[in-house]
Protein backbone atom coordinates (compact mmCIF):
# COMPACT_ATOMS: atom_id res chain seq x y z
CA UNK A 1 0.00 0.00 0.00
CA UNK A 2 1.40 3.29 -0.86
CA UNK A 3 1.28 6.47 1.22
CA UNK A 4 2.94 9.81 1.52
CA UNK A 5 2.61 9.72 5.06
CA UNK A 6 0.83 8.17 8.02
CA UNK A 7 -3.00 9.32 8.70
CA UNK A 8 -2.49 12.26 11.03
CA UNK A 9 1.21 13.39 9.68
CA UNK A 10 1.48 15.58 7.00
CA UNK A 11 -0.76 18.23 7.73
CA UNK A 12 -1.22 20.58 4.88
CA UNK A 13 -0.85 23.72 6.95
CA UNK A 14 1.86 23.39 9.11
CA UNK A 15 4.00 22.64 5.99
CA UNK A 16 6.74 25.42 7.64
CA UNK A 17 6.06 28.38 10.31
CA UNK A 18 6.11 31.85 8.60
CA UNK A 19 8.23 34.38 10.31
CA UNK A 20 7.00 37.21 12.32
CA UNK A 21 6.75 39.95 9.70
CA UNK A 22 4.92 37.76 7.94
CA UNK A 23 1.21 38.52 7.66
CA UNK A 24 0.25 34.63 8.27
CA UNK A 25 2.71 34.53 11.34
CA UNK A 26 1.33 33.47 14.81
CA UNK A 27 2.72 36.79 16.17
CA UNK A 28 0.96 38.68 12.94
CA UNK A 29 -2.41 36.64 13.29
CA UNK A 30 -3.07 36.83 16.74
CA UNK A 31 -2.18 40.83 16.73
CA UNK A 32 -4.54 40.66 13.42
CA UNK A 33 -7.19 38.49 16.15
CA UNK A 34 -6.68 41.08 18.63
CA UNK A 35 -7.80 44.32 16.59
CA UNK A 36 -10.56 42.62 15.11
CA UNK A 37 -11.86 41.72 18.47
CA UNK A 38 -11.16 44.92 20.06
CA UNK A 39 -12.93 46.56 17.37
CA UNK A 40 -15.85 44.00 17.22
CA UNK A 41 -15.51 44.14 12.90
CA UNK A 42 -15.72 39.91 12.21
CA UNK A 43 -15.84 40.72 8.24
CA UNK A 44 -13.54 39.25 5.99
CA UNK A 45 -10.07 40.52 5.73
CA UNK A 46 -6.45 39.67 4.01
CA UNK A 47 -5.95 37.44 5.48
CA UNK A 48 -8.88 35.33 6.04
CA UNK A 49 -9.43 33.55 9.53
CA UNK A 50 -11.54 29.96 9.91
CA UNK A 51 -11.81 28.27 13.12
CA UNK A 52 -12.65 24.76 13.84
CA UNK A 53 -14.89 24.27 16.90
CA UNK A 54 -13.85 21.25 19.22
CA UNK A 55 -16.68 20.02 21.70
CA UNK A 56 -15.02 16.92 24.87
CA UNK A 57 -12.20 16.37 22.16
CA UNK A 58 -14.34 15.82 19.09
CA UNK A 59 -13.77 18.23 15.98
CA UNK A 60 -16.99 19.59 14.37
CA UNK A 61 -17.37 17.92 10.76
CA UNK A 62 -20.03 17.28 8.51
CA UNK A 63 -20.26 15.51 4.99
CA UNK A 64 -20.60 16.03 1.28
CA UNK A 65 -21.55 13.69 -1.35
CA UNK A 66 -19.29 13.03 -4.32
CA UNK A 67 -20.22 11.64 -8.22
CA UNK A 68 -16.95 10.42 -8.25
CA UNK A 69 -17.10 8.06 -5.34
CA UNK A 70 -18.65 5.43 -3.89
CA UNK A 71 -20.35 7.28 -0.74
CA UNK A 72 -20.16 10.20 1.09
CA UNK A 73 -16.80 11.97 2.15
CA UNK A 74 -16.53 13.97 5.74
CA UNK A 75 -14.57 17.39 6.21
CA UNK A 76 -14.14 19.74 8.90
CA UNK A 77 -17.00 22.13 10.29
CA UNK A 78 -14.87 25.23 9.43
CA UNK A 79 -16.48 28.46 10.36
CA UNK A 80 -15.59 31.96 9.62
CA UNK A 81 -14.49 34.20 12.54
CA UNK A 82 -18.28 36.15 12.08
CA UNK A 83 -20.14 32.66 12.29
CA UNK A 84 -18.06 31.53 15.29
CA UNK A 85 -19.12 34.81 17.28
CA UNK A 86 -22.62 34.79 16.22
CA UNK A 87 -23.06 30.50 17.63
CA UNK A 88 -21.27 31.75 20.68
CA UNK A 89 -23.26 34.93 21.83
CA UNK A 90 -25.72 33.88 23.76
CA UNK A 91 -23.89 30.70 24.85
CA UNK A 92 -21.01 29.72 28.16
CA UNK A 93 -18.32 30.19 25.72
CA UNK A 94 -16.73 33.70 24.97
CA UNK A 95 -15.03 34.23 21.68
CA UNK A 96 -11.85 35.92 22.66
CA UNK A 97 -7.94 36.08 22.03
CA UNK A 98 -6.91 33.97 24.50
CA UNK A 99 -9.78 31.13 23.87
CA UNK A 100 -8.69 31.08 19.87
CA UNK A 101 -5.98 28.21 19.29
CA UNK A 102 -3.53 29.49 15.95
CA UNK A 103 -2.88 25.82 14.00
CA UNK A 104 -1.34 26.98 10.86
CA UNK A 105 -2.17 28.99 7.67
CA UNK A 106 -2.40 28.36 3.82
CA UNK A 107 -0.42 31.64 1.57
CA UNK A 108 -2.02 30.56 -1.60
CA UNK A 109 -5.71 30.74 -0.53
CA UNK A 110 -4.93 33.44 1.97
CA UNK A 111 -6.11 31.59 4.97
CA UNK A 112 -5.08 31.47 8.73
CA UNK A 113 -6.65 28.51 10.87
CA UNK A 114 -7.83 28.50 14.22
CA UNK A 115 -9.28 26.16 17.25
CA UNK A 116 -11.56 26.30 20.08
CA UNK A 117 -12.80 24.21 22.29
CA UNK A 118 -16.89 25.44 22.90
CA UNK A 119 -17.01 22.26 25.55
CA UNK A 120 -18.89 24.63 28.11
CA UNK A 121 -21.34 25.38 25.38
CA UNK A 122 -24.60 23.16 25.89
CA UNK A 123 -26.54 24.73 22.89
CA UNK A 124 -24.41 24.45 20.17
CA UNK A 125 -24.95 21.06 19.13
CA UNK A 126 -28.44 21.38 18.11
CA UNK A 127 -27.77 24.78 16.81
CA UNK A 128 -24.93 23.67 14.45
CA UNK A 129 -27.25 20.28 13.71
CA UNK A 130 -29.26 22.41 12.13
CA UNK A 131 -26.73 23.28 9.37
CA UNK A 132 -25.90 19.28 9.51
CA UNK A 133 -22.65 19.33 11.10
CA UNK A 134 -22.48 17.87 14.20
CA UNK A 135 -19.01 17.15 16.95
CA UNK A 136 -17.05 13.74 16.05
CA UNK A 137 -15.19 11.34 17.76
CA UNK A 138 -11.23 11.78 16.05
CA UNK A 139 -10.93 7.88 15.71
CA UNK A 140 -14.61 7.40 14.28
CA UNK A 141 -12.98 9.95 11.79
CA UNK A 142 -9.93 8.39 11.10
CA UNK A 143 -11.75 4.65 10.32
CA UNK A 144 -14.34 7.07 8.00
CA UNK A 145 -10.64 8.94 5.97
CA UNK A 146 -10.29 7.06 2.57
CA UNK A 147 -6.12 6.99 3.13
CA UNK A 148 -5.76 7.08 -1.06
CA UNK A 149 -7.59 10.55 -1.08
CA UNK A 150 -4.67 13.51 -0.15
CA UNK A 151 -6.95 16.13 0.65
CA UNK A 152 -8.58 13.56 3.65
CA UNK A 153 -5.85 12.52 4.76
CA UNK A 154 -4.50 16.50 5.19
CA UNK A 155 -8.03 17.46 6.98
CA UNK A 156 -7.73 14.04 9.18
CA UNK A 157 -3.80 15.47 10.30
CA UNK A 158 -5.32 18.68 10.76
CA UNK A 159 -8.30 17.62 13.02
CA UNK A 160 -5.65 16.09 14.70
CA UNK A 161 -2.86 18.07 15.23
CA UNK A 162 -5.83 20.68 16.89
CA UNK A 163 -7.20 18.06 19.47
CA UNK A 164 -4.02 17.57 21.09
CA UNK A 165 -3.07 20.58 21.59
CA UNK A 166 -6.86 21.55 23.05
CA UNK A 167 -6.74 18.42 25.12
CA UNK A 168 -3.03 20.28 26.07
CA UNK A 169 -4.47 23.46 27.07
CA UNK A 170 -7.40 21.34 28.85
CA UNK A 171 -4.60 19.53 31.37
CA UNK A 172 -1.99 22.49 31.17
CA UNK A 173 -4.46 24.91 33.10
CA UNK A 174 -2.04 24.69 36.60
CA UNK A 175 1.40 25.29 36.76
CA UNK A 176 3.11 21.95 37.58
CA UNK A 177 5.83 23.84 39.62
CA UNK A 178 4.08 26.56 41.90
CA UNK A 179 0.48 25.05 41.21
CA UNK A 180 -0.60 28.86 40.03
CA UNK A 181 -3.09 29.32 37.21
CA UNK A 182 -1.77 29.38 33.32
CA UNK A 183 -2.37 31.50 30.87
CA UNK A 184 -2.03 31.36 27.17
CA UNK A 185 0.69 32.76 24.90
CA UNK A 186 1.95 32.82 21.31
CA UNK A 187 -1.62 32.18 19.87
CA UNK A 188 -1.90 29.59 22.05
CA UNK A 189 0.67 27.42 20.87
CA UNK A 190 2.31 27.84 24.41
CA UNK A 191 1.46 28.83 28.13
CA UNK A 192 2.98 30.41 30.88
CA UNK A 193 2.41 31.01 34.87
CA UNK A 194 0.83 33.87 35.93
CA UNK A 195 2.84 33.96 39.46
CA UNK A 196 5.09 36.87 38.70
CA UNK A 197 7.73 34.81 40.86
CA UNK A 198 7.44 32.03 38.36
CA UNK A 199 6.32 32.76 35.12
CA UNK A 200 7.69 28.89 33.73
CA UNK A 201 7.01 28.58 30.27
CA UNK A 202 5.14 25.43 29.18
CA UNK A 203 5.01 24.03 26.04
CA UNK A 204 2.65 21.00 23.99
CA UNK A 205 2.78 17.53 25.39
CA UNK A 206 4.23 15.01 23.31
CA UNK A 207 4.55 11.62 24.56
CA UNK A 208 6.96 8.92 23.02
CA UNK A 209 6.09 5.52 22.00
CA UNK A 210 8.45 2.38 20.40
CA UNK A 211 6.16 0.34 18.80
CA UNK A 212 8.14 -2.61 17.27
CA UNK A 213 7.51 -6.03 14.89
CA UNK A 214 9.67 -8.58 16.31
CA UNK A 215 10.94 -10.89 13.75
CA UNK A 216 12.38 -14.37 14.09
CA UNK A 217 16.67 -15.00 12.87
CA UNK A 218 15.43 -16.71 9.55
CA UNK A 219 12.92 -13.80 9.11
CA UNK A 220 9.70 -16.17 8.76
CA UNK A 221 7.92 -15.37 11.76
CA UNK A 222 6.63 -12.29 13.88
CA UNK A 223 6.20 -11.54 17.34
CA UNK A 224 2.55 -10.24 17.26
CA UNK A 225 0.58 -9.57 20.58
CA UNK A 226 -2.98 -8.99 21.95
CA UNK A 227 -4.04 -6.96 24.77
CA UNK A 228 -8.04 -7.30 26.31
CA UNK A 229 -8.86 -4.33 24.98
CA UNK A 230 -8.48 -5.54 21.38
CA UNK A 231 -11.77 -6.49 19.21
CA UNK A 232 -11.66 -10.36 19.15
CA UNK A 233 -8.90 -12.13 16.77
CA UNK A 234 -6.87 -8.70 16.31
CA UNK A 235 -3.30 -8.66 16.67
CA UNK A 236 -0.80 -6.36 16.47
CA UNK A 237 2.84 -5.28 17.27
CA UNK A 238 4.40 -4.66 20.63
CA UNK A 239 4.26 -1.12 21.98
CA UNK A 240 5.35 0.90 24.91
CA UNK A 241 6.53 3.97 26.20
CA UNK A 242 10.22 5.34 26.70
CA UNK A 243 11.48 5.73 30.10
CA UNK A 244 14.07 8.84 30.91
CA UNK A 245 17.21 8.50 30.29
CA UNK A 246 16.20 5.52 27.43
CA UNK A 247 17.19 5.92 23.97
CA UNK A 248 14.72 4.74 21.40
CA UNK A 249 17.06 1.24 21.08
CA UNK A 250 16.58 0.76 24.33
CA UNK A 251 13.17 0.84 24.98
CA UNK A 252 12.45 -2.02 22.22
CA UNK A 253 14.47 -4.14 23.91
CA UNK A 254 13.32 -3.56 27.29
CA UNK A 255 9.93 -3.52 26.45
CA UNK A 256 9.69 -6.79 24.34
CA UNK A 257 11.70 -8.69 27.46
CA UNK A 258 9.22 -7.00 29.93
CA UNK A 259 5.94 -8.22 27.74
CA UNK A 260 7.00 -11.48 26.27
CA UNK A 261 10.76 -12.43 27.39
CA UNK A 262 12.06 -12.39 24.02
CA UNK A 263 15.37 -10.93 23.74
CA UNK A 264 15.96 -8.72 20.69
CA UNK A 265 19.25 -8.13 19.57
CA UNK A 266 19.47 -5.77 15.79
CA UNK A 267 16.79 -2.82 16.01
CA UNK A 268 16.05 -1.17 12.88
CA UNK A 269 14.18 1.98 12.08
CA UNK A 270 11.10 1.84 9.74
CA UNK A 271 9.15 5.03 9.91
CA UNK A 272 7.19 7.66 12.65
CA UNK A 273 3.31 8.69 13.55
CA UNK A 274 1.74 11.52 15.93
CA UNK A 275 -1.05 9.80 17.06
CA UNK A 276 -3.43 12.06 18.80
CA UNK A 277 -5.95 9.49 19.45
CA UNK A 278 -5.28 8.28 23.22
CA UNK A 279 -6.94 9.34 26.01
CA UNK A 280 -6.96 13.32 27.33
CA UNK A 281 -4.55 12.92 29.78
CA UNK A 282 -1.84 12.23 26.77
CA UNK A 283 -2.83 14.69 23.90
CA UNK A 284 -0.42 12.95 22.26
CA UNK A 285 1.72 10.50 21.21
CA UNK A 286 4.23 9.75 18.90
CA UNK A 287 4.56 6.44 17.67
CA UNK A 288 8.01 5.44 16.47
CA UNK A 289 8.53 2.50 14.39
CA UNK A 290 10.85 -0.58 14.59
CA UNK A 291 11.57 -4.23 13.05
CA UNK A 292 13.36 -5.83 15.87
CA UNK A 293 15.19 -8.80 15.34
CA UNK A 294 15.02 -11.64 18.59
CA UNK A 295 17.76 -13.25 19.52
CA UNK A 296 15.62 -15.75 21.65
CA UNK A 297 12.03 -17.89 20.48
CA UNK A 298 10.63 -18.88 24.18
CA UNK A 299 7.58 -16.60 24.76
CA UNK A 300 6.85 -15.93 28.46
CA UNK A 301 3.90 -13.36 28.14
CA UNK A 302 3.36 -10.91 31.17
CA UNK A 303 0.11 -11.47 31.74
CA UNK A 304 -0.47 -7.99 33.53
CA UNK A 305 0.44 -6.32 30.00
CA UNK A 306 -0.36 -8.72 27.42
CA UNK A 307 -3.94 -11.12 26.98
CA UNK A 308 -1.64 -13.00 24.49
CA UNK A 309 1.97 -13.46 22.66
CA UNK A 310 2.65 -15.71 19.54
CA UNK A 311 4.24 -16.33 16.40
CA UNK A 312 3.09 -16.21 13.32
CA UNK A 313 4.37 -17.14 9.92
CA UNK A 314 4.31 -14.97 6.48
CA UNK A 315 1.52 -17.15 5.33
CA UNK A 316 -0.71 -16.22 8.27
CA UNK A 317 0.02 -12.94 8.21
CA UNK A 318 -0.45 -12.62 4.35
CA UNK A 319 -3.73 -14.56 4.71
CA UNK A 320 -4.78 -11.60 7.36
CA UNK A 321 -3.79 -9.29 4.71
CA UNK A 322 -5.71 -10.56 1.94
CA UNK A 323 -8.98 -11.15 3.71
CA UNK A 324 -9.68 -8.26 5.72
CA UNK A 325 -11.91 -5.81 4.01
CA UNK A 326 -10.38 -1.86 4.99
CA UNK A 327 -12.07 -0.82 1.93
CA UNK A 328 -15.28 -1.82 3.26
CA UNK A 329 -14.74 -0.88 6.93
CA UNK A 330 -14.05 2.62 5.82
CA UNK A 331 -17.36 3.44 3.37
CA UNK A 332 -19.24 1.83 6.31
CA UNK A 333 -17.77 4.41 8.71
CA UNK A 334 -18.16 6.88 6.19
CA UNK A 335 -21.60 6.80 5.79
CA UNK A 336 -22.57 6.52 9.82
CA UNK A 337 -20.58 9.77 9.72
CA UNK A 338 -22.94 11.33 6.86
CA UNK A 339 -25.87 9.52 9.10
CA UNK A 340 -24.71 11.09 12.25
CA UNK A 341 -24.47 14.53 10.39
CA UNK A 342 -27.88 14.46 8.67
CA UNK A 343 -29.05 13.48 12.31
CA UNK A 344 -30.25 10.05 11.20
CA UNK A 345 -27.92 8.55 13.83
CA UNK A 346 -26.06 8.94 16.63
CA UNK A 347 -22.32 7.44 17.12
CA UNK A 348 -21.95 3.92 17.26
CA UNK A 349 -18.85 1.61 18.42
CA UNK A 350 -17.28 1.62 15.51
CA UNK A 351 -15.12 -2.20 17.18
CA UNK A 352 -16.85 -3.92 14.79
CA UNK A 353 -15.64 -2.16 11.73
CA UNK A 354 -12.21 -3.03 12.47
CA UNK A 355 -12.91 -6.47 11.47
CA UNK A 356 -14.93 -6.52 8.14
CA UNK A 357 -14.07 -9.93 6.34
CA UNK A 358 -15.51 -11.53 3.08
CA UNK A 359 -16.34 -15.24 3.61
CA UNK A 360 -14.63 -17.54 5.89
CA UNK A 361 -13.28 -15.82 9.04
CA UNK A 362 -9.93 -15.82 9.62
CA UNK A 363 -8.12 -16.69 12.57
CA UNK A 364 -6.89 -13.04 13.08
CA UNK A 365 -6.65 -10.00 11.84
CA UNK A 366 -3.99 -6.79 11.77
CA UNK A 367 -5.29 -3.23 12.32
CA UNK A 368 -6.65 -1.06 9.28
CA UNK A 369 -3.80 1.31 7.41
CA UNK A 370 -4.27 4.33 9.38
CA UNK A 371 -2.02 2.65 12.02
CA UNK A 372 1.77 2.37 11.95
CA UNK A 373 1.00 -1.34 12.59
CA UNK A 374 -0.50 -2.29 9.67
CA UNK A 375 2.21 -0.77 7.78
CA UNK A 376 5.46 -2.25 9.83
CA UNK A 377 3.39 -5.84 9.25
CA UNK A 378 2.37 -5.23 5.79
CA UNK A 379 6.14 -4.35 5.04
CA UNK A 380 7.37 -7.32 6.47
CA UNK A 381 4.63 -9.68 4.95
CA UNK A 382 5.26 -8.28 1.29
CA UNK A 383 8.88 -8.81 1.33
CA UNK A 384 10.60 -10.99 -0.93
CA UNK A 385 13.86 -12.75 -0.06
CA UNK A 386 15.21 -14.84 -2.54
CA UNK A 387 18.49 -15.29 -1.21
CA UNK A 388 17.01 -16.52 2.42
CA UNK A 389 18.82 -14.05 4.75
CA UNK A 390 17.25 -10.66 6.12
CA UNK A 391 19.70 -7.88 4.17
CA UNK A 392 16.46 -6.88 1.85
CA UNK A 393 14.02 -6.75 4.63
CA UNK A 394 16.69 -4.45 6.52
CA UNK A 395 16.46 -1.77 3.36
CA UNK A 396 12.81 -1.43 4.14
CA UNK A 397 13.58 1.53 6.30
CA UNK A 398 15.00 3.85 3.60
CA UNK A 399 12.69 2.45 1.23
CA UNK A 400 9.60 4.53 3.32
CA UNK A 401 11.48 7.35 5.16
CA UNK A 402 8.90 9.60 3.25
CA UNK A 403 6.12 8.08 5.64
Amino acid sequence: MSLNSHAFAGNPIRSRTPKQSDPFSPQSAFQTLKTLLLNRSLEPISPDFKVLPFRKGKPLAGTTADSSADGPNWHLGWLSLRECKDFLENSEVSLSEDSLIYLGCKNEEDVVYWAIDVSAASDLVSELGARQFCFVELRTLMVATDWADAKAMGELAVAGHARALIEWQNIARFCGFCGVKTIPMEAGRRKQCSNESCKKRIYPRVDPVVIMLVIDKESDRVLLSRQSRFVPRMWSCLAGFIEPGESLEEAVRRETWEETGIEVGEVVYHSSQPWPVGPSSMPCQLMVGFFAYAKSLEIDVDKEELEDAKWHTREDVTKALTFAEYKKAQKTTANKVDQMCKGVGKGQNLSADFNVESGELTPMFIPGPFAIAHHLISSWANQVDDNGDEAQIKQVGSSISNL
